[in-house]
């Protein structure tokens, strides 16, 4: 059986760091990015990621236009509450961890395989529990 050319083949999930690496077009991530691109992989980031990402330094037309070739994921309630439980599961701190959580849960709730872009590979693993790959940037 085949796949329907709209379904995406999985997805590929920056984090901070990640989509501030796409940003000043790091050539590991670019690569990541093409590879996506190819192999029709969805490529997202959770709302909450934004927040860690934009800074007075940060190249706003640069992030921009990155942000204009992925989906930006809403942090739903749903999402909030799972969120909550990863973290209580991994047994870490909201105050520390939350935005990480809501990555999880948002990249948890993608279509599979899900690779996560992370430059903290632990506490995501931790979190997603083996569920999705996930890659230091």
């Amino acid at each position: 059986m085949t796949r329907s050319p709209a379904t995406p083949g999985g997805t590929l999930v920056l984090d901070s760091e990640g989509l501030a690496k796409a940003v000043l077009r790091d050539r590991a991530v670019t690569a990541w990015l093409a590879l996506a691109r190819a192999d029709d992989l969805r490529v997202i980031t959770s709302a909450a990621t934004l927040v860690e990402v934009v800074h007075p330094r940060v190249n706003r037309p640069a992030l921009e236009w990155i942000l204009s070739r992925l989906v930006v994921e809403p942090v739903t309630e749903p999402i909030a509450r799972h969120s909550a439980k990863l973290l209580s599961d991994a047994g870490l701190h909201g105050h520390k961890h939350a935005i990480d959580a809501m990555l999880c849960a948002t990249a948890l709730a993608a279509p599979a395989p899900v690779t996560v872009l992370t430059s903290d590979p632990d506490d995501l693993a931790a979190m997603c529990g083996g569920l999705v790959i996930v890659m230091k940037v």
